[in-house]
This record gives C-alpha cells, sequence and structure tokens, in this order.
C-alpha cells in the first residue's frame, strides 16, 4: 500500500462522530468541483465513488470547453455567459490541458432557418435545426459579445466561400459560406477530475476522498460504505450532496428520497487514425450540421482525429456503449463533409460513450433538452435527519461555476462564510504552469538540470502533467524516466510508478483509462499492460492472482465498451502510429 493510500486509511479507522460535515456522493467533475470549492472554505467533505474518480459521464465527454454556441437558439442567454466566463477561466486556470480550438462552421445556405428559430426562442420543441448564413452570422456576434467577459481569444471570422475554401480546402463545395470562431478543447479530462480531487485533499487535511466505494446502508442519519478491498466504515454527516450525475435517482432512492430528476440522453464518440484528416483540419475544429440536422464536429485529438456526437435518449449508464449503428453514422456524416477524403471502418481505433444526466424534459428532440444546472433539495425527515442536495444537469466547462452555486448553498446551510474564490485558483498541474515561451524555457532548463533528463523530455511530460511533471521527475524509485512502456515509447515506467503510489489507483484501469490517456490513444498492448500491470502490482502489493484480475478486467473493458480488442495487429498498429 501506497503512503498516500495507507494515511488515508488510518484516518478512516479514526473517524468519529462529528468529522464530516458534507459527504459528496458521486466523483465527477461536479463532485469533485464542489470537493474542491468546499475544501477550500474549511469545510470537512467526504466524497465517495463507487468507482473511479471521473470514471462515469465525466470520462464521455466531446473534450471541449466550450461556450455552448447552440444554446442561442433556445433562448438559455445566462447559461452561454456562464459557460463563456468559465472556458475563459479554464484557460487560465489549467493551461496544462486546456488549449484555445479555433472553430470552422461551414454553411450551406444564405437565409434557411430563420423562422424555425424564432419558434424555438419563443419556446417551441420540435422546430427543424437548419442554420443559414444569416443566422451564423447574428450567433457568431453573439457569441462574442457573451465571450467578452474575461476574454483570451480572438473574435470570429466570417469567410465567403472561396476564402473558406481556402481555409478548409476538403470540405464539401456545396457550402457557400463558413465561420471561424474559437473555443477550446481539454487534453485529459479524466486526469483533471483527479487533480481537482486531491487539490481538495491538499487544501483541507481534515477531508477525505474514497474511490471503488459503495454506500451500503443510509439508517438514522448514518450513512456506512465498503471499499472493494472489503474495508467498512461509517459517517453522520450533517449534509449529503447527490452529484451521482446519471445515477442521481438510484442514489436518491437509497438515500430514502425517491425522486424522478434525471432524463439522459447518450452521447457516443469515435477516434480515428487518420492522419491525413489531422492535417487538412489544421488545427481547427469542424462544426457542423449532419444530414438529418444534428450537431456533429471533427477535431484532432492526440494525434488521432475525434468524431461525434450522438445525442440519444437512453437511461441505462451501466451499460452504455457506442454502437455499430452510431459508428455508421459518424463515418457517413464525415464523409459527406469532406467527400476528397477516404474514411472506413478500419480506421476506428477507439469509441466511447456515456449518459448525459439532464433534467427530465419532455422536448420532442434530446438535443432541445437544457444543458442547465440545477440544485433541487431534499429537506430532512424522519429517519433521515440530514438534507440531500442534488447536482442535476451541467456540463463539463461550467463545472467551477456550478459548484461555487452550490458551495454557497452548503455554506449557508452550515451558517458558514465563504473564505475564497475559486475563479482565480489554478487547478492541479496548472500551479504555477510557465505561460510565455520564455517561461517555458526556463521551467524547462531548470527541471532538465535538476533531474538530469534532456529537455525534450522535460518539455514533453511538462505538456502531459503540467508542473506536476517536476514531481515525477524527482520521484525515486527502482524504475527510470529511461524505461519505456512497450507499444507506448513515450510513457516511462517511472512516471507509472509515480501514478500508482502518490494518485490513489485502487485499479489497474484507473491508470491506463483515467491518470493518462494510454488506452484512448490507442497506445496499449499486451505486452506493455502486462508491464504496467507489474509496476501496479510493485507499488500496490497485488500478488499474481489479483494482478492477472486486473489485466483481464481491462481487457474486457476495452473490448466490451471501447471496441479495441489487444491483438498482435494492435501492436502493430501502435508501433506505426509511433513511427509517424
Amino acid at each position: 500500500m501506497t503512503d498516500m493510500a495507507a494515511d488515508l486509511k488510518q484516518r478512516f479507522s479514526q473517524l468519529q462522530d462529528g468529522d464530516v460535515d458534507v459527504v459528496i456522493l458521486g466523483a465527477g467533475v461536479n463532485g469533485a468541483g464542489l470537493f474542491r470549492d468546499l475544501c477550500a472554505q474549511g469545510v470537512n467533505c467526504l466524497i465517495v465513488d463507487k468507482s473511479d474518480f471521473g470514471s462515469g459521464t465525466s470520462a464521455a465527454p466531446s473534450r471541449l470547453i466550450h461556450g455552448g454556441l447552440k444554446y442561442l437558439e433556445t433562448g438559455e442567454f445566462r447559461l452561454v455567459a456562464q459557460s463563456a466566463l468559465e472556458r475563459n477561466l479554464l484557460l487560465k486556470n489549467a493551461p496544462h490541458c486546456v488549449e484555445a480550438l479555433p472553430t470552422f462552421v461551414p454553411i450551406f445556405s444564405w437565409m434557411r432557418g430563420i423562422p424555425a428559430a424564432l419558434r424555438t426562442l419563443l419556446g417551441s420543441t420540435t422546430a427543424p435545426r437548419s442554420r443559414g448564413a444569416v443566422l451564423v452570422k447574428i450567433g457568431l456576434a453573439l457569441y462574442d459579445f457573451f465571450g467578452s467577459r474575461n476574454r483570451v481569444m480572438p473574435r470570429h471570422r466570417f469567410l465567403l466561400k472561396g476564402r473558406a475554401l481556402k481555409e478548409m480546402p476538403h470540405v464539401t463545395r456545396q457550402i457557400v459560406a463558413g465561420g471561424i470562431y474559437y473555443d477550446a478543447k481539454i487534453s485529459r479530462p479524466e486526469r483533471l477530475v483527479y487533480e481537482l480531487v486531491s487539490d481538495g485533499l491538499e487544501a483541507n487535511k481534515g477531508s477525505l476522498a474514497a474511490n471503488s466505494t459503495s454506500l451500503v446502508s443510509s439508517r438514522d442519519g448514518e450513512l456506512t460504505f465498503q471499499r472493494s478491498d472489503g474495508y467498512a466504515f461509517s459517517v453522520k454527516p450533517k449534509l449529503v450532496v447527490n452529484a451521482a450525475g446519471p445515477w442521481i435517482d438510484h442514489v436518491n432512492a437509497a438515500l430514502g428520497a425517491p425522486a424522478h430528476l434525471i432524463g439522459g440522453t447518450k452521447g457516443s464518440h469515435i477516434l480515428l487514425d487518420h492522419p491525413e484528416l489531422v492535417r487538412s483540419l489544421n488545427g481547427h475544429m469542424i462544426y457542423f450540421e449532419a444530414d438529418d440536422g444534428r450537431i456533429c464536429l471533427v477535431y484532432g485529438y492526440l494525434g488521432q482525429a475525434l468524431v461525434g456526437s450522438t445525442d440519444i435518449p437512453c437511461d441505462d449508464p451501466d451499460n452504455v456503449r457506442c454502437e455499430e449503428h452510431e459508428i455508421d453514422y459518424f463515418i457517413d456524416s464525415v464523409r459527406s463533409l469532406l467527400p476528397g477524403l477516404r474514411f472506413d471502418r478500419d480506421q476506428v481505433t477507439y469509441s466511447y460513450s456515456g449518459i448525459r444526466p439532464l433534467p427530465a424534459s419532455d422536448a420532442s428532440s434530446p438535443g432541445l433538452i437544457s444543458r442547465d444546472h440545477s440544485a433541487p433539495m431534499f429537506e430532512p425527515q424522519d429517519g433521515r435527519p440530514f438534507p440531500i442536495i442534488s447536482l442535476v444537469g451541467g456540463k463539463w466547462t461550467t463545472f467551477r461555476g456550478f459548484a461555487e452555486e452550490a458551495a454557497d448553498t452548503v455554506l449557508t446551510r452550515l451558517q458558514r462564510s465563504r473564505k475564497t474564490s475559486t475563479e482565480r485558483l489554478a487547478i492541479g498541474g496548472g500551479r504555477d504552469f510557465p505561460v510565455s515561451s520564455n517561461e517555458r524555457a526556463t521551467w524547462i532548463r531548470s527541471i532538465a538540470a535538476k533531474t538530469g533528463v534532456e529537455a525534450s523530455r522535460a518539455d514533453e511530460l511538462l505538456g502531459r502533467y503540467g508542473t506536476t511533471a517536476a514531481a515525477i521527475l524527482a520521484h525515486r524509485s527502482e524504475c527510470s524516466d529511461d524505461q519505456r512502456i512497450s507499444g507506448a515509447q513515450r510513457h516511462s515506467t517511472l512516471e507509472i510508478d509515480w501514478i500508482a503510489r502518490q494518485e490513489l489507483v485502487v485499479h489497474l484501469s484507473d491508470i491506463v483509462f483515467r491518470r493518462t490517456t494510454l488506452a484512448i490513444e490507442g497506445l496499449l498492448t499486451i505486452q506493455g499492460l502486462c508491464e504496467i500491470g507489474a509496476i501496479a502490482a510493485a507499488a500496490l502489493r497485488w500478488d499474481a492472482q489479483r494482478l492477472a484480475k486486473e489485466i483481464d478486467e481491462v481487457t474486457a473493458s476495452l473490448s466490451k465498451f471501447h471496441g479495441q480488442t489487444l491483438t498482435e495487429e494492435s501492436v502493430r498498429r501502435t508501433a506505426s502510429a509511433a513511427v509517424r
């Protein structure tokens, strides 16, 4: 057991009544964001997740940090303004994994969609979604206006057909114009969720975090939990926050407060091994209408092309996966958009899917269900002395603002006041991040001199982990940064050992799916996975039987939920990608 894990287990064993003020059930981005905020205010919190931090809906986004351009047409101006602000703040607070993303909008008509847009703005739930140049121009101008607070990116540009095709030469010539505006993307969302939890633990030593831990019972104000290793503990909180995302209704029922709050939709994505497509995008995302009017997107993500997303009613978050017909839909959509490029099923390297925890709605189209958030409260009752706040809806970009609103509600209930704002609070590896080229060069030279690695390696790890790279390279271990993982030659055994020992890892899947991007990048091979497993086994004291089980569970998850099979073919594909 690692020092951090051992310390937490000792603190759990010493828990007494009154030690925990707030229990947060669910460690997705909303729960983790609230945990960090409350810890910064001095509130003793316990955050619990039945799986790993950031392993549910928060691990299945489009990986965009966006202001919500499409929310303008439904009149959700407050949400757009908040989203744009939070996007701008994340570019500053998480520069190690959030970066600007110029976005191209192909336009296929001049006037289409104006009557439908007016009906939607007035509350229609059945309006068609087609948008012509006039609507797009108005929308982009409004988007610039709402994104003006703490602006960090350029305003939009509107391009006539000739100029648009010079910018995006592979886009179908059926367009009449195009627009370019700026949003942002996040390279490692799952890791950022862990960093929020870690920052909370650092801010308040009286707080606790437990992944792979299930709620066993709720009785007379006492919550009992059990970890996957069988260890059980109980707490009596003053207040409970249900941040379980698509599982919110299930958790409320277990707490004795049944309700119907969630009406989720399924969003699926695929990754394509398509170097020509990535080059043609030239660092841009294309945000486009598919033939059926649904909004889709494609952009470069860690050397691959990410295509998404679907929006299908679904209420089974435990078994959600990207189905074959969804993959066909994505390929047909990009083939229609980019007719000069080849698209086939054999280019798909990875797929994933998740349930958006949207509020229950009777909207005829999933795309018209609000992405805004709310925090309904269940007051105490007989047998349950604590109130329950449920975090309903929301989206990745707005997690900090949503957490701040929920934290203020919690503080009011606890009769406490806010000590600090998280608006300017850097996250994880974004702390003291060298932003300018001169600052970056100075940081790299310093770390290279201290650790003996090449400057290029220090730069690479800074891009992967932010300033946490300094601690990784200074980590004393039998593993070495010169020893690399088979099939993933840019990742070292030292990195894996540090993660296993320092980042609350319980399962092998925590490492390959969330603390790193090894799985989604398609860098896993059987040999490499076994090497990673052996490092984790040594750090976490697994025996051979446990290690074999962990490896089997990862390979089963890759096959069932991500369409990826670790075979000799995956070894050859990984080697080919590494050479490119």
